[in-house]
This record gives structure tokens, sequence and C-alpha cells, in this order.
């Protein structure tokens, strides 16, 4: 394999489609076991391949070098094999910072919800700080040091601003679930939900019906393999490409 995609689960990944509107090369979906894992990564077999769940911290100690970026969010989504040498990024970061640039969300000052906190949430956790949010408040359904629950997110941060979906409720096929009702929060600008499928989530729903500002993580999937591609062939892409590819997703 040249390009492509590593994860355990890939059956609902779209990566093969927008790789291929960004580049002209062949990218392949590449489900591997957790026994399958380690051989794969120690033969390196590959020019250049993104990571997904549950992959993206588990590659690192088979990596050469990683960058800053990368090393502070703790989890890789990007390598590079340079004649036998594996190095590390995470565009995830840029995907996010992008979707927050494209829709005018400040979050300056502002105070953040994140729902859930495992890989794809500490890429977000890095944006917001570096983009000096005043508070981010992690938010799980089950009691854990550093979390509020949801009720106690209700009732002690009714005044978040934003409020990004990190966690897979509402997912397809599960997409009639949503994670939280949001109702109680009488100052929210933006809803993000990473989630891509189904396009609006019934989180992103609710939010349209409160004259609330929501978006779902497609253009985050596209602007990520958009700088993972950059990195791939050591050339920059207009981010105008992001765009294009997003209004084709929609047709």
């Amino acid at each position: 394999m040249e390009y492509g995609l590593i994860g355990e689960k890939l059956g609902h990944s779209y990566s093969k489609l927008i790789h291929e509107k960004l580049a002209d090369y062949s990218y392949d979906l590449c489900p591997l076991t957790k026994e399958e894992f380690p051989v794969f990564m120690t033969e390196k077999n590959f020019h250049a391949i993104n990571v997904t769940i549950p992959y993206k911290k588990m590659v690192i100690p088979y990596l050469s070098e990683i960058d800053l970026k990368a090393k502070r969010i703790g989890a890789v989504n990007t390598i590079v094999n340079e004649n036998g040498k594996l190095i590390g990024h995470n565009t995830d970061y840029d995907g996010f910072a992008y979707t927050l640039q494209k829709h005018n969300i400040e979050v300056t000052g502002k105070k953040v919800l994140v729902i859930g906190n495992g890989g794809a949430a500490q890429a977000i956790f890095a944006v917001l700080n570096d983009l000096h949010a005043s508070e981010i408040i992690t938010v799980k359904y089950k009691v854990e040091p550093g979390t509020v629950t949801y009720e106690e997110a209700a009732r002690l941060h009714s005044d978040a601003y934003l409020i990004v979906n990190t966690s897979p409720i509402g997912m397809y096929p599960n997409a009639d679930a949503s994670p939280m009702d949001l109702s109680p929060y009488h100052e929210l600008g933006a809803v993000v939900d990473i989630i891509y499928n189904p396009t609006v989530t019934k989180l992103m729903e609710q939010a349209i019906s409160l004259n609330v500002l929501a978006v779902n993580g497609l253009e985050m999937l596209i602007a990520q393999a958009k700088y993972a591609v950059e990195y791939f062939l050591n050339k920059k892409i207009d981010d105008s490409v992001i765009e294009e590819i997003y209004k084709d997703f929609q047709k």
C-alpha cells in the first residue's frame, strides 16, 4: 500500500473518496485487528498513511519523530515514511481550527463544553486552548476526574457559548440519539458536532430549532485530509478545495 488509512473498523469511512478528489493517487482503506497492527507498523510497507480509532496513540512508539503539535495532543493521525523513518503529525487540530474559522465561531474569552474526552477530543482541546477559550468543560455520562456529568453541565454551565460533540452519540445507524438537551443553554452561539453521517444530527436539529449555528464534522474531515495530503506530497494546496469537495458531498 502506498497511501491509505488504518483503523479497526473503516466501513463508514469517506477518506478514500476525499483523498482521491484531493490528489492523483490511489488511497486504500486498510482495517487492522489489534494483532495485525504491530506487524503492519513494523513492516513500514507504505509511503504515507492516516490513522484512526483506535490507533492514534498506539502508533506513537513506532515513530522516529513526532511534530510538536502532535506531541502536545498526544495523538497522531498522519504518518509519512521518509526512507524508513516514520514522521508523525496531527491534522485533526488543523481541521477543527479551519471549521471554527470558516464559520466565524469566536471562542476567545468564551466558555466551551466538549462532550467526550477520547482521541478526537484531544486535538479539539488543544485548538480551544490556543484560541484562549475562557473555560473548557469536559462533559461525560459518567463521573470521572476532570469532567462533569450532563446534569452538572446544565446546572453549572448554562452560560456556555459553544458546545462540541466528540462522542459517537447520534452517529449512523443510531441517528435518533442525541447526547444532550440544549434548552438550558441560554447563551449558546454555536454547536459543532464532529459526526458527519448523518449530515444533520439530532443535536444539530435542536440547535437549528433554537436559532443556534449548527455545524457538522464533514468540513473538519475534508480539511484534515487536505492538510494530511500536504504532508504526504510535501506541497501546499489551497484551502478553497475544502469548500469544493464539501459542496460535492452535499450534492
